[in-house]
């Protein structure tokens, strides 16, 4: 790794140090990760595994995204909202997510949320991208990536004032990073 935070993959291309040399984290970081996502579902989808992903490693919850999808029928907030004891129970039981209660728990509950929300801010999409801020330095280096900002607090503190849960101050970065909202690649980086 160069001591700005780059580091450079076998192809030859210049990544941000986090993705490492992994293929699934570097796809993610090459198509994925920063790129400008409008669509509620999967804006949803990504509020909710940043909470799943409280406390443990994001590719660990990478690995195990395609057994959410399928746990959590694609996402569909609609649907998760609809979800009874009964789905809690079937879920812990599912080895192929992250089985912690709460976060379940959590994950319908803010499903149910955002369908409030999207009744009164017209879409998720809406909601989200008011929360861009006004500018936004893109790091240099390493050391100017931070783990939460003035707007994510804010992000963080509207959400939970409307219920949801396992919405932190960092968890909502973390979403505004992936989602685009904010541009955290590191200057250099061959998708900034």
């Amino acid at each position: 790794m160069s001591q700005n935070g780059i580091i450079i993959g076998e192809d030859g291309k210049k990544r941000c140090w986090w993705c490492g040399d992994d293929a699934e984290y570097v796809r993610y970081h090459d198509e994925e990760w920063g790129k400008h996502v409008y669509d509620d579902v999967r804006l949803f989808e990504k509020i909710t595994l940043e909470g799943f992903q409280s406390g443990l490693s994001w590719i660990t919850i990478l690995r195990k995204r395609a057994a959410f999808r399928d746990a959590f029928d694609q996402f569909d907030f609609r649907k998760i909202a609809t979800y009874t004891d009964k789905d809690v129970e079937r879920l812990l039981q599912n080895a192929g997510i992250i089985r912690h209660r709460g976060k379940i728990e959590a994950a319908i509950n803010n499903a149910k949320c955002a369908i409030a929300l999207i009744e009164e801010k017209g879409s998720l999409s809406n909601y989200f991208w008011s929360f861009k801020p006004q500018s936004h330095q893109q790091p240099a280096n390493k050391s100017e990536v931070v783990g939460k900002t003035d707007e994510s607090a804010a992000l963080s503190k509207d959400l939970k004032k409307r219920g949801w849960k396992f919405v932190g101050p960092t968890t909502c970065y973390a979403f505004m990073q992936s989602m685009g909202i904010v541009n955290d690649h590191i200057k250099g980086c061959h998708t900034e």
